[in-house]
């Protein structure tokens, strides 16, 4: 039989190198574009080959670890992975933080980590929040040595028996004005933290998120620091109960985990303090803004929905070339077997998802550029554009997880069944999609919070007051504007999609104005109204990421781009909006006429823009440019030898060691020689 790696060709699939040959645009063209500029891609390049140089085994072959195992070989690949990023800091910027801890968690560096990183919350949220949301006595105390991992630590929000509803968090911090000490405690079960990413083994110390209690009146949500474990023995504290909270679908080397206390005290100032304050007398004061208290998760949603844009390119990525070298199902008979991406239908599965982590990628870099003048803006003490930036973060959170879920599904089954393989590692994509789906805020009720936004947004609109930039396009169709004329054209469809998505707030207000007006509570009528404000806010958001791709594709750089370039991004947001005008049809007939011929033309130009994509989609997820050990997939990989790596990495199971497994001579043999 077969060895093990010499089967593997040291050539590239002849398929794939046809496909590259025949594009119609410079791959690094776009690879420069979508990272960035040269520069940041030449970076990139360099990062991934220090993190990747010295990683000989196959990233999926951790799957026949042990749980205790895998916990252990994250712990020792993300401080490895953290002693690189600190040398290259050193190397190349030495004081500064633009490589150590920033690229800690960026994707460049997943490959590196496949078990997942302990310590990514440690640096994305704990080590933010206390830049953020401390002071600059705090930042000198224990921000700068949780900065400089002289101590590890997470973020401690969500509980056994409460998540998205952050008001009803049981976790209570009761001030003791007579020692100056807050006193914590887990009152009870469902108050226990949970889910915390690196908690369970990994953390000595923690930002805890907690009821402030001042003579038992309640103060709202604050956030302390909390120390765990000893730091030399690593022994949980008196009044702590901390551990694992077992396996899970992915993040399998993570940690997380749960934490009880009991009448833990701390000092009065390990509560962060840049906003609200409690004095040594008790006075509490108010922060000047509350939300700013959730700043951090407003952070996170921007991270979430760049980081699953990056899935779902990295899906389409593995799925597309597995299309070109995968043959089967002649489409005339008698005729040889084609690349399965010749089927109509099987691009119809791949192409869209491509627009989709494009058009995502793109709207998560409007976010983030929100994300920072918000930032600056917050410094200066002004808070006007916060009510934007968290509801346009939480949209774009729900929007951008729901999709990468189902369409990184999707293209796992466009690779039949080997895509079932952990091999082909599509799994585990799929499995972090989900995840994001529930983490840093529940999807629906992220929905159901820029629901009641647009709901104020329309009153707004109705009554000739100012709206945000992203709710802009309600003020038309709130004083009575109808939609015109349909021509198809790209402007006039992202027009229509902001149409329709009016419509939905309309019809959602006046449903919610005529539950009011029979008597119904305020939160009894968004209870009732739910499905239509998750329905506005859907559409809310498609209008954003419409509007967005539209203006990247043909704004003002477009001139920076080559015709070559433009012409495949032009096609690849003909197909976004086409595709999402399909989808959402019955919304934008509400409200729009549409003649059959019209209708007809969208199905026309959904097929043409398909056809025209094909030559180019190798070349497009290359332009993404992920290196094979970051995608760790035998369907995947960039020299497409798939049927040679699947069966090089089959080869390596632990049970085909031996020719005959241990369990024949204990199970299998004594049971066929008994006599039943």
């Amino acid at each position: 039989m077969p060895g093990s790696k010499h089967i593997i060709p040291h050539t590239v699939n002849p398929d794939l190198e046809q496909e590259r040959h025949g594009a119609s645009f410079r791959v690094d063209e776009f690879a420069r574009w979508w990272h960035g500029g040269a520069a940041k891609l030449r970076f990139k390049r360099e990062l991934e080959q220090e993190m990747f140089n010295d990683m000989t085994e196959h990233n999926t072959l951790l799957h026949y670890k042990s749980h205790e195992e895998i916990s252990e070989i994250a712990l020792r690949q993300s401080l490895e992975v953290a002693k690189k990023l600190r040398a290259m800091q050193q190397r190349i910027n030495p004081g500064g933080n633009d490589i150590w801890p920033k690229l800690y968690s960026a994707a460049a560096v997943w490959g590196a980590m496949p078990g997942g990183n302990p310590f990514g919350v440690h640096f994305v949220m704990m080590v933010e929040a206390i830049k953020t949301q401390g002071t600059d006595e705090q930042w000198e105390r224990f921000g700068k040595r949780a900065e400089n991992f002289e101590i590890c630590g997470t973020y401690a929000q969500t509980e056994l028996g409460h998540g998205s509803f952050l008001r009803g968090l049981e976790t209570r911090a009761d001030y003791d004005r007579a020692t100056g000490e807050f006193v914590l405690n887990t009152p009870k079960l469902s108050a226990y933290k949970w889910w915390p990413g690196g908690l369970g083994h990994c953390s000595n110390y923690c930002l805890l998120v907690a009821q402030l209690y001042i003579d038992d009146e309640p103060k709202g949500l604050q956030m302390f620091f909390v120390q765990l474990r000893d730091e030399e023995t690593h022994m949980p504290l008196p009044g702590i109960d901390i551990g694992e909270i077992g396996h899970k679908r992915g993040f399998y080397g993570v940690s997380n985990g749960f934490l009880g206390l009991k009448n833990v005290r701390i000092p009065r100032t390990n509560m962060l303090m840049r906003n609200a304050k409690v004095q040594p007398d008790g006075t509490f004061v108010k922060s000047p803004a509350s939300v700013l208290t959730y700043f951090t998760m407003v952070m996170m949603r921007c991270v979430v929905t760049r980081d699953n844009a990056t899935l779902l390119a990295m899906a389409a990525t593995i799925a597309t070339r597995y299309s070109a070298v995968r043959r089967q199902s002649p489409i005339n008979p008698n005729e040889r077997e084609p690349q399965i991406m010749d089927h109509v239908t099987q691009q119809l599965k791949l192409f869209p998802e491509i627009a989709n982590a494009i058009a995502y990628q793109l709207s998560a870099n409007k976010l983030w550029s929100l994300y920072h003048e918000t930032y600056v803006d917050i410094e200066r003490g002004d808070f006007t554009r916060l009510p934007e930036l968290h509801n346009l973060s939480c949209v774009m959170k729900a929007l951008c997880t729901a999709d990468c879920n189902v369409g990184a599904e999707r293209l796992r089954l466009a690779c039949g069944g080997h895509g079932y393989l952990t091999s082909a590692n599509m799994h585990l994509i799929v499995s972090s999609a989900a995840a994001a789906c529930s983490y840093e805020g529940e999807n629906t009720v992220l929905l159901l919070q820029v629901g009641r936004f647009l709901m104020k947004s329309w009153r707004a609109a109705t009554e000739g007051k100012p709206l945000t930039p992203t709710a802009s396009y309600l003020r038309g169709p709130a004083r009575g504007e109808t939609f015109g004329k349909w021509t198809g054209e790209w402007a006039n469809i992202v027009a229509a999609i902001e149409y329709a998505a009016a419509n939905k707030v309309r019809l959602a207000f006046e449903s919610m104005s005529q539950r009011l007006a029979q008597g119904q509570t305020d939160a009894e009528a968004a209870n009732g109204t739910g499905i239509e404000l998750t329905q506005a806010a859907e559409l809310h958001g498609r209008s954003f990421v419409a509007a967005t791709f539209l203006a990247y594709a043909t704004g003002p750089t477009a001139s920076e781009r080559s015709a070559a370039l433009n012409r495949v991004l032009e096609r690849l947001l003909e197909l976004y909006l086409v595709h999402t005008a399909l989808r959402h049809l019955s919304d934008i007939l509400q409200c729009i006429s549409l003649s059959d011929a019209e209708l007809r033309s969208l199905q026309t130009r959904l097929e043409s823009v398909l056809k025209k994509i094909r030559p180019d989609a190798v070349a497009i997820v290359d332009g993404f440019d992920f290196h094979d050990r970051c995608l760790s997939s035998a369907l995947g990989s960039y020299d497409g030898n798939v049927y040679e790596r699947l069966f090089d990495l089959a080869k390596q199971s632990p049970l085909n060691q031996e020719p005959v497994p241990k369990s024949f001579h204990k199970v299998l043999k004594p049971f066929l020689k008994s006599n039943l």
